[in-house]
């Protein structure tokens, strides 16, 4: 490894299991040198993250990662995770932000049926957490600092069965942009990556996650679906200085997917 994140120091929201976008950045990460701290929600969710974390090697960065509660929804828990970053660490380089969440039942029925609760806490967790991240974040972020949240098509498209998780996805990237635009005087970027459909813990919930995949493989111009190691090094990019020049972008990395106007029959 080149080391390109050697002495760095991030944090990573929302790793659910192995198969999370969010580790799949933090191996990446970690294996260029940086140091790293990971938020969990509950003792399920706890488990998994501490036996992940036991089970890597940190050699490449010399530390260990912080590994703390947080609620993203709670501006209390908000506030006693960024005071326990701050007693380690003096500022930090980075954050990943992959955290998004909605009912069932607002995937399974039509969108026209979204309840107005369902809808706000869709909005609140998926959306509302960057922000609040970012407003906590703020007095340790320095002028060089990234941050990159995790974004979908569905943003851009309809994309059937995604319904009020694609409208959240469309509010996250604004806030993208409104955050680059308030932070960047402060030389923060912050960028979101719009990856193609991937199996996760997450996706998982989504009742056409199959067809998803299968459309992206056939379809796509790489013909293929995108992997944790496409996202991660992407996501490698927009957090390191290679990027320097990048801020309130969103990065397509689906494999040309969302290039398309519509589908050739294909035998």
């Amino acid at each position: 490894m080149s080391q390109l994140m050697k002495g760095k120091r991030g944090l990573i929201f929302g790793v659910a299991n192995k198969l999370s976008i969010a580790w799949g950045c933090a191996e990446r990460f970690a294996a260029e040198g940086a140091s790293l701290a990971f938020n969990f929600l509950g003792d399920a969710q706890e488990k998994r993250v501490r036996e992940l974390v036991g089970a890597t090697d940190w050699s490449a960065s010399g530390e260990q990662p912080l590994v703390l509660p947080c609620d993203v929804t709670s501006d209390n828990d908000l506030t006693q995770f960024f005071q326990s970053v701050k007693e380690r660490w003096s500022s930090i380089d980075f954050i990943v932000h992959s955290v998004a969440y909605t009912e069932k039942d607002c995937l399974r029925l039509p969108f026209v049926e979204t309840s107005r609760q369902n809808f706000a806490l869709t909005m609140d967790v998926s959306v509302y957490s960057l922000l609040a991240i970012v407003r906590e974040a703020r007095p340790l972020l320095t002028n060089r600092s990234a941050v990159v949240t995790m974004s979908y098509f569905g943003a851009e498209k309809v994309v059937p069965k995604y319904n009020v998780m694609g409208v959240a996805k469309a509010a996250l990237e604004s806030t993208t942009r409104y955050l680059a635009y308030d932070l960047g005087p402060q030389g923060v970027r912050i960028n979101a990556l719009s990856a193609g459909p991937i199996r996760t813990l997450s996706s998982s919930a989504i009742p056409g996650i199959r067809e998803m995949l299968d459309n992206a493989q056939r379809f796509a111009p790489l013909r293929r679906n995108v992997t944790q190691e496409d996202i991660s090094q992407t996501a490698l990019y927009l957090v390191s200085e290679l990027s320097q020049g990048v801020t309130g972008e969103v990065l397509h990395v689906d494999c040309g997917y969302n290039t398309l106007g519509m589908f050739e029959v294909l035998p």
